[in-house]
């Protein structure tokens, strides 16, 4: 009799010690100090840079990336000689729109102002916008945007011979992923533009 009571005694002791460590452990847990993992973007490979001239019959040529294929500006405001050249591993599209100056100041100026404004337009989300002046190895004036932040377009410029021909582009990505993430791929696409522009050549 002695033994089955020493035995009914026994069980609510073990079951109570069990709840107490249940408790006492997570005690520990609460208190212990969370630490946040740092954010983590998909790795992106490069490939190595390699370029092909431009075929298509434009008052310009250059040299752009194999990469990259040329297709015509699809826009409904579209004129002659406007091409987009497309990343498609990327998701990158590199705009350029032409104009004729026809030996007029004043044409040339409005294009200037135009694509000034259009660059300005992005200082909504951008912290910061370099301008840097620059001069091809064909003597044509060049002037580069780059754009710094949540923006749609990372790099803009245009570039002409003051004369003859004026010709614009910006850099887009086709993708809602920010920008941290993709900054390999905007530095590898702007030494494409900067490619481009030094084997630029007016006809």
């Amino acid at each position: 009799m002695s033994q089955a009571k020493k035995k009914f005694t026994s069980e609510p002791v073990s079951l109570k010690a069990f709840l107490w460590c249940l408790m006492a452990a997570a005690m520990v847990a609460c208190g212990a100090e969370y630490t946040p993992k740092p954010k983590g973007y998909n790795r992106i490979d490069l490939p190595e840079p390699a370029y092909q001239q431009l075929q298509e019959e434009h008052p310009y040529t250059f040299e752009y990336s194999k990469y990259a294929k040329i297709r015509p500006d699809s826009s409904s405001i579209a004129q002659p000689h406007w091409i987009t050249i497309i990343y498609p591993k990327f998701g990158a599209n590199v705009q350029l729109t032409y104009k004729a100056l026809h030996n007029n100041p004043k044409v040339l100026d409005n294009l200037v102002e135009d694509a000034r404004k259009l660059t300005s337009k992005h200082q909504v989300k951008a912290y910061s916008i370099e301008e840097t002046e620059m001069k091809t190895p064909q003597g044509d004036h060049a002037y580069v945007f780059e754009l710094a932040g949540e923006v749609p377009s990372q790099f803009q410029f245009y570039v002409t011979d003051t004369t003859t021909h004026f010709l614009r582009g910006a850099l887009y990505f086709r993708t809602a992923t920010q920008n941290d993430s993709l900054a390999p791929v905007i530095e590898f696409m702007k030494k494409d533009i900067v490619h481009l522009l030094n084997t630029l050549e007016f006809k």
